[in-house]
């Protein structure tokens, strides 16, 4: 892809020219050896008193699993997500080994999340990130039991022709990237 990120100051080219496309290559095929690298860049991201509450169900395009993801998407999500080559649930636990609330669990498995997402773009793989899912629906078909929590789903794949898509998402796809200024995230 192309037209990376406008920035006031330099910053790595892997977060420059990352995107979150709707647009993936329906033919190109994914499996463990090609996202292990993304989910040991997840694995090693730091996490509060290093509880590390993050876990990942993964589906790859054709099996059982990315299915069941997939019947949950909604909106947009479901006219181009299932193209993805895989889909991926992100899990907290929000319970600690001594019984207290987790307070920062959600925010652990961001960082586990964004690793994951920095590291796939470094191996040529796009991540988009997605809340539009029946995040009910989808613990039950995947068992997902307390304190065991589904946040946040997500498509892995080689990015595809934007061509292929609706036009209104053609549009949204080709848009270029915009961000708030630096001035108004930092008080």
């Amino acid at each position: 892809m192309t037209n990376p990120a406008e920035t006031q100051y330099p910053i790595l080219d892997v977060l420059a020219n990352r995107r979150s496309p709707r647009a993936y290559d329906g033919n190109s095929t994914l499996t463990m050896d090609d996202l292990g690298p993304a989910f040991e860049a997840a694995r090693w991201a730091p996490s509060s008193n290093n509880l590390q509450p993050w876990s990942f169900i993964v589906g790859f395009r054709g099996d059982d699993v990315h299915s069941k993801i997939s019947e949950t998407l909604s909106g947009f999500n479901a006219d181009w997500a299932p193209s993805a080559g895989a889909l991926v649930v992100g899990i907290v636990n929000t319970v600690t080994g001594s019984g207290r609330p987790n307070t920062y669990a959600r925010y652990d498995l961001g960082q586990a999340v964004a690793h994951f997402s920095v590291q796939a773009q470094a191996n040529g793989l796009s991540v988009h990130q997605m809340g539009g899912f029946d995040i009910e629906a989808l613990t039950v078909s995947l068992g997902v039991n307390e304190p065991d929590e589904i946040v946040v789903a997500f498509s892995v794949g080689v990015a595809g022709d934007a061509d292929a898509l609706p036009e209104a998402l053609r549009e949204r796809e080709d848009a270029p990237r915009e961000r708030k200024p630096l001035s108004d995230v930092i008080r």
